[in-house]
């Protein structure tokens, strides 16, 4: 590390210790030269992940876009707060366990209307009628078919 005083590069670590809930480690350093000391942070580098939209483009992964869309499908439905985030964390795990940098939309699209459809049959519609741009009535019915089969 580079000493911000006199630009020295050797310096000696007085001092470690976790911050931010175990997420960086914060280090007091001391040049080894001028024997000024300063602070120094570390933290893992975090790359984000890329969803592959249905058009080819990519766009990063945002889970409170996520959580907005499942919300806005269980809009007034006994689809309680907790069991829409259980479905955005169970997505997070299943993205970060399978998929290191991209992930398909579908995947994503896909996951949260099967989880939907085990929890509330209308959500499952709202989001799926979303998700699949539902053009006229005739694709809606069939969905329902779909669903009603089951």
């Amino acid at each position: 590390m580079r000493c911000p005083y006199c630009k020295f590069d050797d310096d000696k670590v007085l001092d470690s210790r976790a911050v931010d809930s175990g997420n960086s480690v914060r280090r007091r350093r001391e040049c080894t030269k001028c024997k000024r000391r300063y602070t120094t942070y570390e933290r893992v580098e975090e790359r984000p992940t890329l969803v592959i939209k249905k058009g080819g483009e990519r766009e990063p992964y945002d889970r409170m876009k996520v959580l907005v869309g499942i919300g806005k499908a269980c809009e007034k439905r006994s689809v309680s707060a907790e069991t829409q985030e259980k479905i955005v964390q169970d997505l997070d795990k299943l993205i970060n366990e399978k998929y290191e940098r991209e992930v398909p939309s579908e995947i994503i699209g896909e996951f949260i209307m099967k989880r939907l459809s085990e929890i509330d049959e209308v959500a499952y519609v709202r989001f799926a009628s979303v998700y699949r741009q539902f053009k006229d009535i005739n694709h809606f019915l069939k969905e329902l078919k779909t669903l009603l089969s089951k």
